[in-house]
């Protein structure tokens, strides 16, 4: 099953990805207290995930020239801006990520229901439940930080 293995690979990129963009924008934004906790609590849900993946990529497999999920990550998620539009820029790019990462988790879940493979199925929709929960999270932020970022002075 080539292309279920090619969105096994994506989807453990993926999270990897996320995960470790997650912790880069809590340490650059340590100053603040929600995003410094919340970020490291949800790139924790992200590694389990991948944990949680392990079994299924020993039976299908991981096809690994999947890049997708690097070549849209933005440098900025290794070193991040400055201040508040920094933080809103920041985030931004934290939901595209987590928008990519829930897209295959949904991917994966409709492959899992035509295989009949129930272990898959679980494992998809636990973690488009936690991804919901990590997009969910992110908008909030997004909109609080918004304001401050766009009308108020550096």
């Amino acid at each position: 099953m080539p292309h279920l293995a090619t969105y096994v690979a994506l989807v453990d990129h993926s999270e990897r990805t996320l995960a470790e963009s997650l912790r880069a924008v809590a340490d650059g934004h340590a100053r603040q207290a929600d995003v410094f906790h919340t970020c490291h609590t949800l790139a924790g849900w992200s590694e389990r995930h991948r944990e949680d993946l392990a079994p299924v990529v020993e039976r299908y497999g991981e096809q690994d020239d999947v890049d997708e999920p690097e070549r849209l990550r933005a440098d900025a998620l290794t070193s991040t801006r400055e201040g508040e539009i920094g933080l809103l820029r920041d985030l931004q790019d934290l939901h595209l990520l987590a928008t990519l990462v829930h897209s295959t988790w949904t991917v994966i879940a409709q492959g899992a229901q035509g295989l009949r493979d129930r272990q898959l199925l679980e494992i998809a929709t636990s973690s488009t439940a936690e991804t919901t929960r990590q997009l969910t999270w992110l908008t909030t932020r997004i909109k609080q930080a918004a304001p401050q970022a766009l009308i108020v002075a550096p």
